[in-house]
């Protein structure tokens, strides 16, 4: 059995030095939440928050297979501390899985506000940047591509409180947005989504630069830990610097049929 574990100095150190604001967020108690095996001492943990999911100390079986805790959840990006527990997700996972890279940023950039003002001027005609209010929340949560943007917050209410976000739109429509993912205590996690047939368009570059300029302006870092080399890309765009490469794994329910952009 795998139980929920409560906030501990114990607990945080099984992580050690693990660079990751969406953990960072868990072993806050701000969001997410961290789960253990009952009834041992406590040697390994699992932190998760949305789709993602960070395992750590001892390699544990149970933690790896997650389902108690996932459920039904047809997605989640299961991420190592070392290779034992890249052994264990291999060997619990097999054939559901698929092994990928992700980059993560250095969390001390100093960003160039004049670039990122430039950046938000780009605007296409006929498109409106808004902050994400209650309604563009609504919006965002309703839709399938632009669901990460909102989902991770329990409410609106959550997210005002502790997250913040802008969206681009075209007549009624959210055409791309940048948002919190996730916060944590001093940042937020980013993500920033497009819809297919608005993209290719510097539309994430003028969302994301936004963004960025709200979080500054609110004494937040806008933490980004990049998925692909296309996001890491856009990253650099907007003032980033790559900090190390690391090994993920996809891990696919029997519902899923798609893979995550």
């Amino acid at each position: 059995m795998i139980k929920k574990a409560r906030k501990s100095e114990k607990i945080t150190a099984i992580f050690g030095e693990w660079e990751e604001t969406i953990l960072w967020s868990c072993l806050s108690g701000m969001m997410g939440a961290v789960y253990v095996p009952e009834g041992e001492k406590v040697r390994s943990a699992m932190a998760v928050l949305g789709d993602f999911c960070f395992l750590a100390g001892e390699p544990n079986r149970e933690l790896a297979l997650g389902s108690s805790v996932w459920g039904k959840k047809d997605y989640m990006i299961l991420i190592p501390q070392n290779e034992s527990w890249e052994e264990i997700i291999a060997a619990c996972h097999q054939s559901r899985m698929k092994k990928i890279t992700r980059y993560a940023t250095k969390k001390d950039t100093v960003f160039e506000k004049q670039k990122l003002q430039e950046a938000v001027c780009l605007l296409p005609d006929g498109c409106e940047l808004k902050k994400m209010d209650e309604e563009l929340f609504r919006i965002c949560l309703g839709e399938v591509w632009c669901k990460d943007l909102v989902s991770q917050f329990s409410d609106y209410r959550a997210y005002e409180r502790m997250g913040m976000g802008f969206a681009i739109v075209h007549g009624a429509e959210v055409v791309c947005g940048a948002s919190s993912y996730s916060s944590y205590p001093g940042g937020i996690e980013v993500e920033i989504d497009t819809r297919k047939d608005w993209r290719r368009k510097n539309l994430a570059y003028i969302c994301g630069a936004k963004l960025i300029l709200g979080c500054l302006e609110r004494g937040l870092y806008p933490s980004w830990d990049a998925h692909s080399r296309a996001s890491l890309a856009l990253a650099e765009k907007l003032g980033y610097q790559f900090s190390h490469s690391y090994c993920a794994y996809e891990v696919y329910g029997e519902a899923m049929d798609c893979r995550r952009e």
